[in-house]
């Protein structure tokens, strides 16, 4: 099958080593250096949807797989289906779900889903009164996308203050909404329609530094699955957010094809939406990935023909998997870039995917803030995590970082979910 994957990432990456091995003829656009080995790489201006389809028409693809929610908002999978190609992700309306906060909190309350009680405004003068209305922990959000980095969580209300600020001067409504406790989980769920197939839940780790301290960024790490989790904890998000959302968007003529990424938050009360994203998830699709053994192009061309329903139950590799980023200097506000990149395992997709990559002479070199994921396997989550650091300590790049804890909570048994009836 020619299939043509959309993005530049290290999720893409991840797509195209999933892909790879099935004699399908794999394409990446705009790609980057590391994907090479794995696939052609060409240019492609993926806020445009009609570049992407003349891309798409150019190479005769039988699947497009679009990895970043720029061009799924821009309207790209419409444009490839309005011209009888298949594409992997929502429509343009569908991935309002993720383009718009707001609107997901509409459709949310229509179906019933539990999720933090928000606040829009579009002013200046809203903020102070939003804030006396929330309290801390302040939770500030902007209303659009925002790449990962657009959410301050802090009890610093100067802070929270200057977010919403910042917003607002960029031309963005901001969303208040009340602090949602307990543990996070990230669940991909292919939707098609209101058939609903949940992936293996992962943890995601937002925060730049260890012990979740330091800016909010795209993610530093994640690992799955999560041994903390209840052994039904997956069903339960998708029985009680994924389907019933699901349905709305059917309901409202809008119907999800694609990649639902549910991120909630695990309260007393049961899972409540964090977020939604209307694509793979960016580090967490680089662990959940690497430990799936049903042929991924199988799973993908089944949710774009819309026979999700007829798909055979996902086989998955036992254990565990980790991902750890490398980070650039300076990421996430300024990422020191241009370094060369040193390592053994750099062509090695099973072991280093590339996210933010060039290449300069020969050799790799930074080109973005999240430079690389690392990743390991293991029986144990401790395995998984420790053979995912024993590599990353191979690789240079001068001015780098990466977070010393992913899954280090897990590990310890320091977290725990406490149910509606209160027991742990």
């Amino acid at each position: 099958m020619r299939i043509l994957v959309i993005g530049s990432g290290g999720r893409e990456h991840a797509l195209l080593t999933g892909l790879s091995g099935y004699q399908h003829e794999l394409t990446v656009a705009p790609g980057n250096a590391g994907m090479a080995t794995l696939a052609t790489v060409r240019e492609v201006d993926v806020a445009d949807p009609q570049a992407i389809l003349k891309l798409a028409q150019d190479i005769d693809a039988e699947l497009v797989v679009i990895g970043p929610e720029i061009p799924l908002v821009a309207g790209a999978a419409d444009a490839l289906e309005a011209a009888g190609i298949n594409v992997f992700g929502p429509s343009e309306a569908a991935a309002q779900l993720e383009g718009s906060k707001a609107f997901a909190k509409e459709v949310m309350a229509a179906a019933g889903v539990l999720t933090a009680s928000a606040t829009r405004i579009e002013t200046a003068e809203e903020i102070d009164a939003a804030l006396d209305e929330y309290q801390a922990p302040y939770v500030v959000k902007d209303d659009g996308l925002a790449g990962g980095k657009g959410v301050v969580v802090t009890e610093d209300r100067r802070e929270a203050m200057a977010h919403a600020e910042a917003v607002i001067a960029a031309g963005n409504p901001v969303l208040f909404e009340s602090f949602l406790e307990g543990p996070e989980v990230s669940l991909f769920c292919l939707v098609d329609g209101e058939t609903v197939v949940p992936l293996l839940p992962a943890q995601d780790h937002k925060r730049a530094h260890d012990n979740d301290e330091g800016p909010n960024t795209g993610g530093m790490g994640a690992y799955t699955p999560l041994p903390w989790l209840p052994e039904d904890g997956a069903q339960r998000i998708v029985a009680e957010i994924a389907e019933p959302v699901a349905r709305e968007m059917v309901a409202r003529g809008i119907p999800y094809h694609g990649l639902l990424y549910v991120g909630a938050a695990w309260g007393r009360s049961g899972p409540a939406v964090v977020e939604f994203n209307a694509r793979f998830g960016d580090p967490e699709t680089q662990a959940v990935l690497s430990l799936l053994e049903t042929p991924l192009g199988e799973v993908l061309e089944a949710v774009a023909c819309r026979r999700l329903a007829q798909l055979p139950s996902l086989t998955w590799k036992p254990g565990y998997a980790a991902t750890v980023v490398l980070a650039a200097g300076g990421y996430p506000q300024a990422a020191q870039t241009g370094d060369v990149i040193t390592g053994e395992n750099l062509d090695d997709p099973s072991k280093v995917l590339h996210a933010g990559t060039a290449q300069r002479d020969g050799h790799y070199v930074s080109a973005g803030g999240r430079v690389l994921n690392v990743l390991g396997q293991g029986e144990t989550l401790e395995e998984a995590v420790s053979n995912a650091y024993a590599e990353i300590e191979q690789i240079g790049l001068p001015g780098s970082f990466y977070r010393s804890d992913i899954a280090r909570a897990a590990i310890e048994g320091a977290i725990a979910v406490v149910d509606n009836e209160d027991h742990v």
